[in-house]
């Protein structure tokens, strides 16, 4: 069984390494801000990074935006970086958790995960990269098992809500949920909003190589899951939707692969009816429509050069007409924003039985919180550590390379994310 205890040479239940980068200041404040939730009431913790001024400087910062003057004197500061196998260790071997802030994951990612499966420490990160995220549990998943380390991907909004989300709404349902397709829409307030580039890069490369996802996918030699029930029809690539009264597109993160690997991982370890998934997001009116299909075809042919991606990456506020921000938002901008995540689902009732016949059963739930990057992310993150911690026996009995779904499908973090203002609810 995995070990989530510290000890005079593992002081540290959690240490977030990129502490300083833009994410990594909402964690660094969510930990603060939760530190009585931890084992018997405290919670020991570090942050990490490569320049100690600037961890220096976050820390002073958490302190005044919490009101919090302790902070200065009782976190510590580790010095580590990613281009230092050295020093990576030695944070880890300091670390029950290490909060993994630091990406695009597909440069930063894989030695943090390396040094944490050498060095006994568990990994959580909040990548929305399908290639990173699978590529891991490719290359990771045995080696993670030896050791007895959790590596559990994408904690944060991506894919914390969908996966989750999906897992309520099967709970839910009185009978046998056979699919389910979710539906995300962002509310803007008064001062507007945008996303810190580092999603953005992430994107960019994300795209330009979706073929070697497709190769990737193929090693796993995985047999395709059992449909129960109707088929779930893919929806085009823009399109009306009735369920969110707006136009809508695929939604484009993580959400659809990590749903899919955490179902596949039910099936083949509690032999459970897998559900199907699909996942979309609200666009808005025609306005919005039109802004999305011309900013969506420079994209497209920009993204398959290298200068075109240069472009993109050097200029994020053009190409996105201010969606994406070296920048990123504000504070203000961040308390005026929220997110709605609906699922429709369908199934069988209790006492019909799958095997026959179309579903003939429907649910509605939802999942709504704060902001989703800043806010919700970071709480997310902080719930998911502590879900660790403090229910161990409630995890899967063996380390390796998880899904959310799949490593907290028997713990309280839904009810845990209740409490603090991610709402799971059914409509």
């Amino acid at each position: 069984m995995p070990s989530v205890e510290i000890s005079p040479n593992r002081p540290y239940h959690l240490v977030i390494f990129g502490a300083s980068g833009f994410t990594g200041q909402f964690v660094v404040e969510e930990v603060a801000r939760t530190a009585s939730e931890g084992p018997n009431g405290s919670l020991k913790w570090a942050v990490a990074g490569r320049s100690k001024q600037k961890l220096e400087k976050i820390v002073e910062q958490a302190a005044g935006v919490l009101s919090k003057p302790e902070l200065r004197t009782e976190v510590d500061i580790i010095v580590a970086d990613v281009g230092e196998p050295d020093s990576l260790a030695a944070m880890c071997k300091q670390a029950v958790i290490v909060l993994n802030c630091v990406g695009p994951y597909r440069f930063y990612g894989e030695p943090v995960v390396k040094a944490c499966v050498e060095n006994g420490a568990h990994h959580i990160d909040l990548c929305g990269e399908p290639q990173f995220l699978e590529t891991m549990q490719l290359n990771y998943d045995s080696p993670a098992a030896e050791k007895d380390v959790y590596i559990i991907g994408s904690c944060g909004f991506d894919s914390i809500p969908a996966d989750m989300g999906v897992l309520f709404t099967r709970d839910q349902f009185k009978g046998t949920l056979t699919a389910v397709e979710s539906f995300l829409t962002v509310n803007l307030g008064p001062e507007g909003g945008c996303i810190h580039d580092g999603t953005w890069q992430s994107a960019v490369y994300g795209f330009a190589d979706g073929k070697k996802l497709q190769s990737l996918r193929k090693k796993f030699n995985h047999k395709a899951l059992p449909v129960v029930g109707s088929r779930l029809k893919r929806r085009g690539a823009l399109f009306y939707s009735n369920e969110i009264q707006q136009y809508t597109v695929p939604f484009m993160g993580s959400d659809p692969s990590v749903v899919k690997r955490t179902q596949r991982f039910l099936v083949e370890h509690d032999e459970v009816t897998p559900v199907q998934y699909g996942a979309y997001a609200g666009v808005g009116g025609l306005s919005n429509v039109i802004k999305l299909m011309f900013a969506g075809i420079m994209f497209w042919f920009m993204v398959k050069f290298s200068f075109g991606r240069n472009l993109l990456i050097k200029y994020p506020e053009i190409f996105t007409c201010g969606l994406f921000s070296k920048a990123g938002p504000t504070r203000k901008q961040l308390e005026g924003s929220s997110f709605q995540l609906a699922f429709y689902g369908e199934g069988y009732t209790d006492g019909q039985d799958p095997s026959r016949g179309k579903p003939d059963g429907k649910i509605r739930a939802v999942v709504q919180g704060p902001e989703c990057g800043y806010v919700a992310t970071p709480i997310a993150m902080v719930q998911a550590a502590l879900t660790i911690l403090n229910e161990s026996p409630a995890l899967p009995k063996k380390g390796g390379v998880y899904t959310p779904g799949a490593a907290f499908a028997k713990t309280t973090l839904i009810n845990r994310l209740n409490k603090h203002g991610i709402q799971f609810s059914v409509l």
